[in-house]
């Protein structure tokens, strides 16, 4: 049986039998946590992470940052964020009468797209319901 190499990486363990997660590779994945805007404890069961351990690599990182000698950290949930677009066809384009929509993007790369006003009350909701904590 021949075999080629892949980017696997054999993951080291101490005498007490856990796993040690290559630096990198933590970086990582307190990057995609960044990025997702889910809380700290789902993406740590979402990454096969034990919770303690994951708050622990990520109070490390805001600590080299000097998050928490300035109060930057004020909230651990961030809140809705609104913002006003206008769109405005460029000169000499030629628009359809009602194929304009209205897209949304979520935390987490979420993405929503309204193009019927009849689906503004059930994203008003979903936007609502994201707000409730869980």
């Amino acid at each position: 049986m021949n075999t080629t190499p892949t980017d696997e990486v054999i993951l080291k363990q101490d005498v007490l039998g856990r796993v040690k997660t290559p630096q990198v590779r933590r970086e990582q994945l307190l990057d995609e946590f960044e990025r997702s805007g889910l809380p700290g404890l789902k993406f740590a069961e979402l990454a096969g992470i034990k919770y303690q351990t994951f708050a622990t690599w990520a109070q490390k990182r805001r600590r080299q940052r000097g998050d928490y000698a300035a109060g930057k950290i004020t909230a651990a949930k961030k809140s809705v964020q609104w913002l006003e677009a206008v769109l405005a066809p460029p000169p000499g384009a030629v628009v359809k009468t009602g194929g304009l929509s209205l897209v949304l993007h979520l935390p987490g790369g979420a993405r929503v797209e309204i193009s019927d006003a009849k689906q503004v009350e059930l994203a008003a909701a979903l936007v609502r319901s994201l707000q409730k904590p869980c």
